[in-house]
């Protein structure tokens, strides 16, 4: 938010000066491009002090860097020179001054360069080319590892010497090719295109121990990356630069940071891996054994067991069983069926006695009025069913008596 301030709360330069810089170095570090003017350096002095002038229009800033950046011998500062720099705004609040804070120098070639370099590695992503999911998987042991390299390089003797201290029996195929310049490209695109069709090789490696932008710039020529993305065998970029990596990087199936790294990524420890192999062996075996007591145990506990000793076990018991449950229900049933006999015949002597032929031959007689009119006879169980002439059924114990009511008398 905007500061207002008015005559009265106007404020002390201090304040300006520190609200300033403030500003200033929230902008963090940039890379501003122009033309060295004014150049004060010395070998004796640390620091050095340039002008940077846009070379269109009157427009400077004051510069401040290391010494050595201005006169390494890979690199040395004229005055007069275009360059790109990357440094960080800086505000003196003392003397109110602003001045850039310069960490790296670099001729105006290299950032044209490096805008060309980001634009096509910009359209390669959109592309595809640097998807994980195009990228090959390197082998767990490579029986023969392809090397491209410069000839008698120190890449080379790194590669060699850390694989083979690994794994003695790895074998190499080496093809040795400029690094840089003009024919480096076509040189690389060969070998690399020869190790491919070669059925014997597993990996191969691309490797330069670092260098200058301008050295490294074949490994970012867009020709290489579609040979390498074309590439059947797994391919190992081991350019050794940090600050600015070439798209191989990006396109390579795996990217090493120095040739030693790729060597130690492409080529498994004999001695660690060794070392593992008898620690799962030993584990196995140990699991091995435990499986095998575990089971034995087992084993004994079922072979004790008597259906195991004598087989007719079981059976002789079930067949115990059997006979024991079949006499049971003999019995259940034989005690039954005693039961219900004596209850029949209790019954009957029951039945013989109060029934009704029991009671006629004791001297009783049983006298139906059998009606005129053809119905049912009825037991006469009072005078009123027999008047005078009416005719009578009597029921004795060996038959029956037909007779007539010739008189009724009523009880006392």
């Amino acid at each position: 938010m905007a500061n207002h301030t008015t005559p009265e709360t106007a404020w002390p330069v201090r304040e300006l000066n520190s609200k300033v810089k403030g500003w200033i170095e929230r902008l963090g570090y940039v890379w501003v491009e122009g033309q060295i003017t004014q150049y004060k350096a010395n070998n004796r002095w640390k620091f050095s002090y340039l002008t940077l002038r846009d070379p269109e229009i009157e427009a400077s800033i004051q510069i401040t860097c290391n010494t050595t950046l201005l006169t390494s011998a890979d690199n040395p500062i004229a005055q007069g020179d275009r360059v790109v720099v990357y440094g960080k705004p800086s505000f003196y609040e003392g003397r109110g001054s602003f001045s850039l804070w310069v960490t790296e120098i670099r001729p105006v070639g290299i950032g044209a360069m490096l805008a060309r370099i980001e634009q096509l590695r910009r359209r390669l992503a959109t592309e595809g080319l640097f998807d994980d999911s195009r990228k090959h998987p390197l082998p767990f042991l490579p029986n023969n590892i392809g090397l491209i390299t410069g000839r008698g390089s120190a890449a080379e003797r790194d590669v060699l010497s850390v694989s083979q201290g690994r794994w003695p029996d790895v074998q190499f195929t080496i093809i040795n090719t400029t690094v840089q310049g003009a024919r480096a490209v076509p040189e690389i695109i060969a070998a690399l295109t020869e190790l491919d069709a070669n059925p014997d090789v597993d990996v191969i490696i691309i490797a330069r121990g670092g260098g200058s932008v301008e050295d490294l710039l074949p490994f970012s020529e867009e020709a290489l990356q579609y040979a390498v993305a074309e590439c059947r065998t797994p391919v190992v970029s081991a350019i050794g630069h940090e600050p600015d990596n070439p798209i191989l990087d990006n396109v390579a199936d795996l990217r090493a940071a120095t040739p030693t790294d790729a060597a130690k990524r492409v080529v498994p420890d004999v001695l660690a891996e060794l070392q593992q192999v008898r620690e799962l062996r030993g584990r196995a075996a140990a699991a091995l054994r435990g499986w095998v007591s575990r089971e034995q145990q087992q084993l004994t506990a079922i072979r004790s067991r008597p259906v195991l000793n004598d087989p007719l076990t079981g059976l002789r018991q079930r067949w115990i069983d059997v006979h024991q449950h079949i006499t049971a229900a003999r019995r259940e049933i034989q005690h039954l069926l005693t039961t219900e006999t004596n209850q029949v015949t209790a019954l009957r002597t029951q039945v013989a006695t109060l029934g009704p032929a029991a009671t006629l031959a004791r001297g009783y007689a049983v006298v139906q009025v059998v009606p005129r009119d053809g119905r049912p006879a009825e037991v006469v169980m009072s005078i009123d069913q027999s008047p005078p002439g009416s005719q009578l059924r009597i029921r004795v114990g060996d038959g029956s008596i037909t007779a007539a009511a010739m008189q009724t008398t009523p009880a006392d």
